[in-house]
């Protein structure tokens, strides 16, 4: 196993620099003195903007950026739920929480089983209060339509930012995030594939990709109609400077998810048809059907075979990982670079075992049923019904980046963010919304009382 820090997450640190901890003190003040529905801004852009590896040294404890504001966050919950607050998540406990819970708390325990040893157990305290503490949180802070609308906006300008820095890295081979722990970008057959504040390109692209049907729905809401093309454009710029084959196939496919609106009423038939289609390959290929990976390229030098290969020593050598996940799989494939688990499904099982890569299933299904509901219920509302179909569009991007991805930076906060604003956009029983003059009070009181600002 990897050297960890306490708390840490095995990747490489970088000491907090100056300015990442005056604007990591900024977010906790905001976090905990904002009136709720705002909560999410400073969240946002400090876990997104702010490379995952910077760190801050207490007393010999090392204690990542993301994970403090988390905890501050998590404090501003409990002190909500202590004060009586009915349903502070979004429609209550709801089976996507469980699931979620569950793959977290069943990865950890594998993982703690596996290594025994008590670095192990430090290092999945660390991931429980990354995980877990983020997703709560989010769940927390977005609760109605305006939160969702909050978190769509602060992503349009965190992704601005971000792609602006990523075409200047094109532009003089200069990461300007190196400052604060951005690295240098690579160059893979001519090409340069800048990642900005993320831990690699592929991570910065997927980013932009999956973010892209979001600002459609925000453009759908008939608001901010310039903040949505904004989005879509820096969006954009993120996949096609990153120079990522899965970036783009996850671009590619959230596009073709929202084109897909006039076939709703059909998908069950589509399903099926892929399902049989995939089956049909599967007869006819000489090799497995996962290896037309390997003939996948879209961006000139890409690595599907290492993909396929992947997938494939998974398959074969299922026995290894089944139980609690696998410590080693450098004997999977010769010169092939198989440590480098590039596919989120693949990662879930060597991590977890087969217990936590059903869960993670389980969740990513349950998550598009409770959009499919959605929709139908809202068949005589066709504004709601796109609404809730874009949302569907974001998921297929996120599935389509986890066949050639691993969220293991700042994107895992992305993803509880969508999980959060589904959930919120679709489930019954959202918390009301207090009208102008009760806001305008508690507003006040906010700026006074910082236990009342937090209890909200």
């Amino acid at each position: 196993m990897p050297d960890h820090n306490l708390l840490g997450g095995g990747s490489a640190e970088t000491v907090l620099v100056p300015g990442v901890l005056a604007a990591m003190l900024i977010a906790i003040i905001l976090i905990l003195t904002l009136p709720r529905r705002m909560i999410v801004v400073p969240f946002v852009t400090i876990c997104v903007l702010v490379p995952a590896s910077q760190t801050l040294v207490l007393g010999g404890i090392h204690l990542f950026v993301a994970r403090i504001v988390i905890l501050c966050g998590l404090v501003r919950l409990v002190v909500s739920r202590i004060n009586g607050k009915a349903d502070v998540l979004a429609g209550g406990w709801h089976e996507v929480d469980t699931l979620f819970l569950g793959w977290a708390l069943c990865r950890a325990f594998a993982f703690t089983i596996r290594y025994g040893t008590t670095a192990a157990v430090v290092n999945q305290c660390g991931f429980i209060w990354d995980t877990v503490g983020g997703y709560f949180f989010v769940r927390f802070a977005i609760r109605t339509e305006q939160d969702i609308r909050n978190a769509i906006r602060t992503l349009a300008f965190v992704a601005s930012v971000v792609a602006i820095g990523m075409v200047i890295e094109q532009r003089s081979l200069t990461n300007v995030f190196s400052a604060i722990g951005g690295q240098a970008p690579a160059i893979r057959d001519g090409r340069i594939r800048s990642q900005g504040p993320f831990s690699h390109a592929i991570l910065a692209g997927v980013f932009g990709a999956t973010t892209v049907p979001l600002f459609y729905r925000l453009w759908l809401m008939n608001r901010d109609r310039f903040v949505a093309a904004v989005g879509v454009i820096a969006g954009t710029t993120m996949v096609f400077t990153s120079a990522a084959s899965t970036a783009v196939g996850a671009y590619v496919a959230g596009i073709v998810a929202i084109c897909a609106w006039p076939c709703r009423r059909h998908m069950r038939a589509i399903r099926w048809g892929m399902v049989g289609g995939t089956f049909a390959l599967a007869l006819v290929m000489k090799a497995p059907v996962w290896f037309l990976l390997a003939r996948l390229d879209l961006v000139g030098g890409s690595t599907g075979y290492h993909r396929a290969m992947l997938i494939d020593q998974a398959v074969q050598r299922f026995g290894e990982w089944w139980l609690i996940g696998a410590s080693n799989n450098q004997g999977w494939g010769v010169g092939l670079d198989m440590w480098d688990v590039q596919n989120e499904f693949v990662a879930q099982g060597f991590t977890g075992g087969l217990l936590a890569l059903i869960l993670f299933v389980l969740l990513v299904s349950r998550t598009f049923r409770l959009i499919g509901v959605a929709r139908k219920a809202a068949r005589s509302d066709r504004r709601q019904g796109w609404l809730v179909w874009v949302l569907g569009a974001v998921m297929v991007a996120h599935v389509a980046a986890f066949i050639g991805s691993d969220y293991f930076d700042q994107t895992r906060f992305w993803w509880f963010t969508t999980l959060a604003i589904i959930i919120a956009a679709t489930v019954p029983g959202r918390p009301r919304q207090y009208n102008r003059s009760q806001t305008i009070r508690s507003q006040s009181a906010d700026a006074i009382v910082l236990p009342a600002a937090i209890g909200r």
